[in-house]
């Protein structure tokens, strides 16, 4: 079960027993491990991945997952103890859960093993960049990548100097090919993103279920 952060976290703070996550009969579940991978790239350390007995899907599934240890933001202002937060039926599909405007989006990671890592942007005509994150690690129906048709279905709404909006696509789609949930919507305009939206039926997560339609609005430069 992956559990996705309003911050990125400081995995030296993290272990199993922070999390505990309670079924619809109120059951607490048996967590064995959690781990970041594959979402080790910079600026994606928000992702966590519950490994455990977490209840039956079918007959008990888990209702809801809550922090009990002390786990810190990665800057260290924030302690999660007692965040609490539903969990997503299995059933449903993916949809975005986290935007954000990503400032330096040429930056090369050390975390892990670099079979993990995912491409970057083009290195001309980009200027800035937005990392979206999915409930869940996302691929087409064959199982295979998203790229440039898929890029072309993400729309941002961008605010202008003058305070209007308008409707833009990527210029490319990146952070591919490390299994992770995050994509990187690399942008050839600096007005300022707002928000993104992404069609239905087109990403399915491991457990093949296709995303609906989603929208989120879009955090700014931390």
């Amino acid at each position: 079960m992956p559990v996705i952060f309003s911050t990125e976290i400081d995995i030296n703070t993290m272990q199993a027993g922070d999390f505990e996550v309670t079924t619809r009969s109120g059951q607490i579940g048996t967590m064995h491990c959690v781990s970041v991978l594959p979402a080790t790239d910079p600026g994606e350390l928000r992702t966590v991945l519950l490994i455990g007995d977490l209840g039956l899907s079918d007959s008990d599934p888990p209702v809801s997952v809550e922090i009990v240890g002390h786990l810190h933001s990665i800057d260290g202002t924030l302690d999660f103890r007692g965040a609490k937060v539903a969990t997503v039926p299995l059933a449903d599909g993916p949809s975005i859960a986290w935007a954000e405007i990503v400032e330096d989006w040429m930056r090369v990671g050390t975390l892990g093993p670099r079979r993990v890592r995912g491409s970057l942007c083009p290195e001309e005509g980009i200027v800035q960049a937005v990392r979206v994150a999915w409930e869940g690690g996302v691929t087409l129906q064959d199982g295979t990548e998203p790229g440039a048709a898929e890029s072309d279905l993400y729309t941002i709404t961008v605010e202008t100097a003058d305070g209007s909006r308008r409707d833009v696509k990527p210029t490319a789609l990146a952070d591919l090919g490390d299994g992770d949930n995050n994509h990187m919507l690399c942008l050839d305009t600096m007005d300022r993103p707002i928000s993104v939206s992404f069609p239905e039926g087109i990403l399915t997560d491991p457990n093949d279920d296709l995303n609906p339609a989603t929208r989120i609005e879009i955090n700014p430069v931390r």
